[in-house]
């Protein structure tokens, strides 16, 4: 959320098929898609279903 350190909560689909994480940070919540969502290093555990969606995509 625009730069700053945030918890992802949950992950979502949307009506168009787009997964996003639910980001939260002091009581706001922002969905963002996963593909535009940096992750931090060293990638936290289960970042690699982000790359094998990322490979999905192609």
């Amino acid at each position: 959320m625009l730069g700053v350190e945030v918890t992802v909560a949950d992950i979502d689909l949307t009506g168009d098929d787009c997964v996003v994480a639910i980001c939260v940070r002091d009581g706001f919540r922002q969905a963002i898609p996963v593909l535009e969502l940096p992750l931090p290093a060293p990638a936290p555990d289960g970042a690699e279903w982000i790359a094998a969606y990322r490979h999905w995509l192609g």
